[in-house]
Formats: C-alpha cells, sequence, structure tokens
C-alpha cells in the first residue's frame, strides 16, 4: 500500500488511482488538481492530462511527450481553492528537486471550468485576474 502522490495523506488505490485508471472523474477542481499533479509526479499518464486539460489551452504534444517524467516532484501543497458554479481555481504550490538534488518550487494559481460534468485545466491566472477577485 503506497501513499498517493498528491500528498493527500490518503493512499494512492483509494484516492488518484481511480481517475488516472478512468473509473471515475474528478468532482472537485482539488480533485482535478491532485491527480494532474499525481500523473505528472508518476509519469506515463499523458493521455489523463490531455484528456483533463481544455482544448482550446492544451499545449501541441502527444501523449507520450506530457507523460515523460522531466521533473523528480516531491510534493503538492494546495493553499487555496475555490470552486462556484462550472469555474474554479486552485493555488498551489509544487515542490521538485532540480539536477543538482536542490528543492525548488512551482507556484501556480490554476483557472478551470466545467463542461458537462467534467473539470478541465484551463490555464494559470494572471496576476490581474488574482486580485480581481471571482467576478468572473
Amino acid at each position: 500500500m503506497k501513499p498517493c502522490p498528491c500528498c493527500s495523506g490518503k493512499l494512492f488505490s483509494s484516492c488518484c488511482s481511480q481517475f488516472l485508471a478512468g473509473k471515475a472523474v474528478p468532482k472537485t477542481v482539488k480533485q482535478l488538481m491532485r491527480s494532474r499533479y499525481a500523473a505528472f509526479a508518476l509519469g506515463g499518464y499523458g493521455d489523463y492530462l490531455l484528456n483533463t486539460w481544455h482544448p482550446d489551452t492544451a499545449p501541441a504534444v502527444t501523449a507520450a511527450d506530457l507523460g515523460s517524467v522531466d521533473s523528480n516532484w516531491s510534493g503538492l501543497e494546495i493553499l487555496s481553492s475555490t470552486q462556484q458554479g462550472d469555474h474554479g481555481t486552485v493555488d498551489f504550490c509544487a515542490r521538485f528537486l532540480d539536477e543538482h538534488g536542490q528543492v525548488q518550487t512551482h507556484r501556480e494559481n490554476s483557472q478551470f471550468v466545467r463542461i458537462k460534468g467534467r473539470w478541465y485545466y484551463l490555464e494559470p491566472l494572471s496576476l490581474n485576474d488574482e486580485t480581481a477577485g471571482s467576478a468572473a
């Protein structure tokens, strides 16, 4: 029994595994954020990452490229989240080890949208959007 790489404190088998295996869809923006982090951390889940990325903002890469492990991810902290109707945000800090073994961080406030009951990663919010509140 291994812990989930998303740092939820749950076992992988009862957390992000169900989403990555296509047995369930995330019901909240936090679940989607955590499962996408797990997909990046574990590697090999490029299809899941592309399928949960809004088509208007998804990168022009293959699932194989997206699923390759290019960083040694070492932790995720959800700082805050909002979910109102079909829109949501997750402010997070992800830690990874650089090529010298030094801990680095990736901080982002991600925007999500729900279409036909499914959440999709849209894009990071700009500083102007972050200070504007949830008027969108």
